[in-house]
């Protein structure tokens, strides 16, 4: 083998080993994008409500935040999935969703202090959350759950169809990248905004007390008919080739689903932990 031909195959392999290392990173940065991108819906929602909170249940929520913010914390639950431990890996997920292929199959009675999807795990955290013997350790965990399954709750195909999945295993195009339909009202839609969650919370928030009463005016189980009743909607997919069509179309539902999630999880939160604060109705920050 001559020398240049050495200095060739070093230089060829080094390439190679560059490469790598490039695909790789490129690789983590472009999947770690896509995460964080996917949990700014939750972090509105979070910054929504934060500015829903009383002065008391501020102060109670201090403790329990433990230094984070109420945005931050509302992610918590989907970053927790890649723990190794057993709830993480095999029960947490039902705990997103719900799936009806009617609204009669939904069952509000049907709860006995066990979180089995979305519904009975908000019934659960509450729960605990009011309980005043529950441990602090446990009502962080509930707390963090909540905040994040009042998002979940409002996003309809989390109140989706047993056989596709939520959505899942509907193949659809957004804008010519290969997609499923959950994954575009999960984050797509929100991504095309290209706006952080603060610039997009400061965007939809609103000081109309007559839109705030009405908001707050409704049940966990008004939550998950008007997911239900979207479905129509979401499931007209036409050629399953989503461009500006489809983002005008649909942008407005998801901009009011999350206003409507930020509000009502502040005021749930002003239920929970402000005696003088009536429950939904006219839990207003004062």
């Amino acid at each position: 083998m001559t020398m240049k031909t050495t200095v060739k195959s070093k230089l060829t392999n080094q390439f190679k080993q560059w490469f790598s290392i490039a695909l790789i990173a490129f690789s983590t940065m472009a999947t770690s994008n896509a995460f964080a991108w996917g949990q700014n819906g939750h972090r509105i929602v979070g910054k929504i409500a934060d500015e829903q909170l009383t002065a008391t249940t501020r102060a109670a929520l201090q403790e329990l935040l433990a230094g984070d913010k109420l945005a931050e914390v509302t992610t918590w639950a989907d970053e927790m999935r890649s723990s190794p431990e057993e709830f993480w890996r095999k029960k947490s997920s039902k705990w997103h969703y719900i799936s009806l292929d009617k609204l009669e199959d939904f069952n509000p009675h049907d709860y006995h202090d066990k979180a089995t999807n979305i519904y009975t795990a908000m019934r659960k955290s509450i729960d605990v959350l009011k309980d005043p013997k529950a441990s602090n350790k446990d009502k962080q965990f509930y707390l963090r759950f909540l905040t994040h399954l009042v998002g979940d709750v409002h996003q309809p195909l989390h109140v989706g169809r047993a056989d596709d999945r939520g959505g899942n295993s509907v193949k659809v195009e957004f804008f010519g990248e290969q997609t499923n339909l959950h994954s575009v009202w999960d984050t797509k839609l929100v991504e095309y905004q290209s706006l952080s969650y603060t610039e997009f919370a400061d965007f939809i928030i609103t000081d109309d007390k007559k839109i705030i009463s009405e908001y707050l005016n409704s049940s966990m189980e008004d939550w998950i008919k008007e997911s239900f009743d979207l479905r129509e909607q979401v499931y007209d997919i036409g050629d399953g080739e989503f461009k500006y069509g489809f983002i005008y179309k649909n942008t407005p539902t998801v901009k009011k689903r999350l206003l409507q999630a930020g509000i009502r999880l502040g005021g749930l939160l002003n239920q929970i932990f402000d005696p003088k604060a009536k429950p939904l109705v006219n839990a207003l920050k004062k």
